[in-house]
């Protein structure tokens, strides 16, 4: 950690993102096909006034920023455990097959048990999510030497492609196809409160056991030796952290779908400015995450209005160049 990281006070900094949220917030609520005004927004809110505009606001976008609020805190958060936990700065969700897997297991479920609730829906998410991951590390771990970064994120290619193909040709095979597409399409449309009442706890609870094991988490991203030299049982850790991964990964999917390189993205863009103490990187990478997720889906929604842009296309059309600088620097760029 570097003194010019830590020259301004983490509470500081804290607040300014904080207050950068509010803001992405409020233009997230104000633009859209449907113009509206920031007391439209203030009435909507905190009022009974009935109106076309104000409904807009309160059935349709506030629900869905609040959605992609929690997804994009969700997805930021996880990706920075797994850069922590496996020291790999290539990390995340969508690259380690969690989402892939728990893709092809909302399809299985949809398929084969057409009348799950949203809970069983979201419970198949988890399972889905936690196969991936361990497919993407057994394969990535057959090979002496431990893990490599690079060898990581080619079995994470293999077994995404391996499972999102089992996705398709279940959909195909039962007529389901527009059905999981929907579900899959990586998008905050269709966000309700309903499915925000079972999302929810799931996330906060994930964010605040990762809080709690953020010290734990900073030795262990040092060095394994340095973290048993400690007295720290990392194996407990690991398995307690692995299984937050899955909760916030499988939580996401089962909201908006798949959503790649957000877990990527964050966590290095706020090393940059906390430096490498978890303490710090887990609650600035959920207020980041959270306001990424609201400018990519205001953007979505505006850059071609009245049509919407899929969010998913706007993440990966930022994340995919930022992937590559990672790469080329050996994920050293903004560390």
């Amino acid at each position: 950690m570097t003194n010019e990281k830590r020259a301004i006070p983490f509470i500081y900094k804290l607040i300014a993102a904080i207050l950068f949220l509010i803001v992405m917030f409020i233009a997230a609520m104000i633009f859209g096909a449907a113009e509206t005004t920031v007391k439209d927004v203030w009435l909507a809110l905190t009022s009974n006034a009935a109106g076309e505009k104000l409904s807009i606001i309160r059935e349709i976008r506030f629900p869905r920023e609040v959605a992609g609020m929690f997804v994009g805190a969700a997805l930021a958060v996880s990706g920075a455990i797994m850069q922590g936990m496996t020291r790999n700065p290539l990390a995340d969700p969508g690259l380690f097959g969690l989402t892939s897997g728990a893709n092809a297991a909302l399809a299985i479920t949809i398929a084969l048990i057409p009348s799950a609730n949203y809970f069983g829906i979201m419970i198949a998410c988890f399972i889905g999510a936690a196969v991936g991951a361990t497919m993407v590390l057994g394969i990535g771990s057959i090979k002496k030497g431990g893990f490599s970064p690079f060898r990581i994120v080619l079995a994470g290619a293999a077994v995404s492609a391996f499972l999102y193909a089992i996705a398709d040709g279940i959909g195909i095979y039962f007529k389901i196809s527009k059905d999981v597409s929907m579900w899959t399409a990586g998008g905050l449309i269709g966000a309700s409160w309903n499915q925000l009442q079972v999302i929810i706890p799931f996330i906060a609870g994930g964010i605040l056991i990762s809080l709690a094991l953020s010290r734990q988490l900073t030795i262990l991203s040092l060095s394994e030796e340095v973290a048993v030299g400690l007295g720290q049982k990392t194996t407990q850790v690991k398995v307690i952290l692995f299984f937050v991964i899955i909760l916030l990964a499988g939580a996401s999917v089962a909201l908006v779908g798949n959503m790649a390189f957000i877990g990527l993205m964050v966590p290095h863009v706020v090393r940059s400015i906390v430096g490498t103490d978890y303490r710090f990187i887990i609650p600035m990478s959920a207020i980041f995450g959270a306001a990424f997720m609201l400018f990519a889906d205001t953007l979505g929604r505006t850059i071609n209005s009245p049509y919407e842009t899929p969010v998913a296309a706007i993440v990966a059309m930022m994340g995919l160049p930022f992937f590559l600088i990672i790469v080329r620097k050996g994920g050293k760029s903004f560390t």
